[in-house]
């Protein structure tokens, strides 16, 4: 296997979708969990691409995209952004309350009741060291070897080059595999809550 790091383009739209839906729980296939399956990607996915495509990088192995890495050098500007132009249309596909028949689990609801929270509602203090943030996900196909620290490191130059002081993310407690590869990246605990971790790096030189 030859797995090859580039940036994300147009036509990986649906495979960034694709990729969402199949690490949606905990790392693990999502997909049982929803009645609408692109719901997930519309959150956690696509807008980081049609945001800043830049920050977007995808792990393709023959051709085809298996993983990806999406981010945003300032959180605040993302979050305005969305709010402004990726919400308003999906506020309303999406309407609360959403039909009882199309939802398939509490995870899918908390989704749907997601898309109607407010993003500049409040500012965590950590945002002025860590302001950029991210998400990887890769298939199972590619994982566990070595193709999230490529991608995580093609990022951080990414960001590097824009001086940006740091990168935050949040992850479920229960995804412990997760955990232990970002604290072997270099990630910290920045806030504990019952059932997830926000964990933050700053920026520093990256090892060759």
């Amino acid at each position: 296997m030859a797995v090859f790091i580039r940036p994300a383009c147009g036509s990986d739209i649906p495979y960034l979708y694709e990729i969402c839906l199949k690490t949606g729980d905990s790392g693990k296939d999502a997909s049982g969990l929803f009645h609408d399956p692109l719901l997930l990607g519309q959150y956690y996915g696509a807008p980081y691409f049609f945001y800043d495509p830049s920050l977007c990088f995808v792990a393709e192995d023959q051709g085809i995209p298996q993983g990806y890495i999406l981010a945003a050098a300032e959180t605040r500007d993302f979050n305005r952004w969305m709010e402004q132009v990726w919400l308003p249309p999906l506020r309303r596909r999406y309407p609360e309350p959403y039909p009882r028949e199309r939802i398939k689990s509490p995870f899918e609801q908390h989704l749907v009741l997601l898309l109607h929270q407010s993003l500049e509602s409040s500012e965590p203090g950590y945002w002025s060291s860590y302001p950029a943030h991210l998400h990887i996900d890769l298939l199972p196909a590619i994982q566990g070897q070595g193709v999230g620290k490529m991608l995580m490191h093609t990022l951080l130059d990414a960001l590097d080059r824009r001086n940006c002081p740091g990168v935050h993310l949040g992850l479920s407690k229960s995804n412990t595999r997760a955990l232990a590869f970002y604290q072997k990246e270099g990630f910290s605990e920045l806030q504990a809550h019952e059932l997830w971790l926000v964990l933050g790096k700053s920026r520093v030189p990256i090892a060759p």
